[in-house]
């Protein structure tokens, strides 16, 4: 069985019998940049031939906004893609995980035989990582799978403590895969990146993508990260030999050449998580961590996310996450106006639980 993800439309419809104001997905509310879009339609005749196998723009492109060597780059078809060539690659290894996580890495890991073991972050610390990880890095392990800022809490981990990580990593022999697809929506990205240790360390992959910040998931668009050339090319060759459309490689060279989108997105995420933050506390909800374009969050009012339904609202219910439970949640931060019906929406159903 797949993991469930955000976004089910369809069920959603077939429930409710409406569409939903969707919180479930954690994309860029502003949607595609407008020069992006401009791009896809003045290229679109373009569209009857093969992509570039070497994708040699688009490298260049993502080299020069992360300032990395671009053949230090591999793009696929979204971050999806290149967690599921990690599975092939790891087949019938020892990984670790923490838990909560993005359930993807499971699912494909699991897939192709390879052997989980979790590392539960706890509610005491409010689901950050800490310290504990280091005696699970084992000898044993193959790979070691990390989401900074992590999803679904939303809490980055400490920098110093990531350092740390990668030097027992480096110690045991262990593959570290760090996943920083929402690192873009944080107020200081290159503080919690480990871009600048490409140079350094061989075994460290780190996987980044166009479908959040840029609102492409549609598109799909993503790229591995990797100084050691014996690793990367093992993680090329369980690909397939045009992962990115043309389309998608347009779309995306011109949202990181949209300067002024990026900013813009960034101080709208940064006003309405605070805005928010205190909005859900004021309800007495308990925000457990939200640092990038999402807020996760523990309440005590039953089946709040049927609730929500019945306002027309999709909110993504963290109930199946290994590590969580009934009462944890994720919503995604929207336009503000579509915030304000949120928040209308909690307010109708605390007030009818308050009776």
């Amino acid at each position: 069985m797949r993991p469930a993800h955000g976004g089910d439309h369809l069920g959603f419809y077939e429930t409710y019998g409406q569409e939903p104001l969707d919180f479930s997905v954690n994309v860029n509310p502003m949607g595609m940049s407008q020069k992006a879009q401009k791009v896809l339609r003045k290229t679109a005749d373009q569209w009857v031939y093969y992509p570039d196998t070497q994708y040699r723009r688009l490298r260049q492109a993502v080299g020069d906004f992360y300032r990395i060597p671009p053949e230090f780059i591999l793009p696929g078809n979204g971050a999806s893609d290149l967690i599921w060539r990690a599975g092939a690659m790891f087949r019938g290894g020892r990984v670790l995980l923490t838990a909560p996580t993005f359930s993807e890495y499971e699912c494909a890991l699991s897939a192709f035989g390879c052997g989980i073991r979790r590392h539960f972050l706890k509610p005491e610390d409010r689901f950050a990582l800490t310290d504990r990880i280091l005696e699970e890095i084992t000898p044993d392990l193959d790979a070691l799978f990390l989401c900074n800022p992590n999803n679904p809490t939303g809490r980055t981990a400490d920098p110093a403590l990531l350092g740390l990580v990668l030097e027992r990593c480096r110690e045991n022999q262990v593959i570290l895969w760090v996943d920083e697809c929402f690192n873009g929506f944080l107020e200081e990205p290159e503080a919690h990146s480990l871009t600048d240790k490409l140079f350094e360390y061989d075994d460290l992959v780190i996987l980044q993508a166009a479908t959040k910040l840029y609102a492409l998931a549609g598109l799909r668009l993503g790229y591995a990260f990797c100084g050691g050339e014996r690793l990367r090319e093992s993680l090329a060759g369980y690909g397939q030999s045009w992962p990115v459309s043309i389309a998608a490689q347009e779309a995306g060279i011109a949202s990181m050449e949209d300067k002024d989108y990026l900013s813009r997105s960034r101080a709208l995420i940064a006003g309405e998580r605070e805005r928010m933050r205190k909005a859900l506390e004021s309800d007495g909800l308990e925000v457990l961590g939200g640092e990038a374009n999402y807020l996760f969050f523990r309440t005590s009012v039953p089946s709040l996310g049927t609730k929500m339904g019945e306002q027309g609202i999709l909110l993504r219910d963290c109930g199946s996450y290994p590590g969580l439970g009934d009462g944890y949640y994720r919503m995604a931060l929207r336009m503000p106006r579509d915030n304000d019906r949120f928040c209308e929406a909690l307010w109708r159903i605390m007030g009818k639980t308050a009776k």
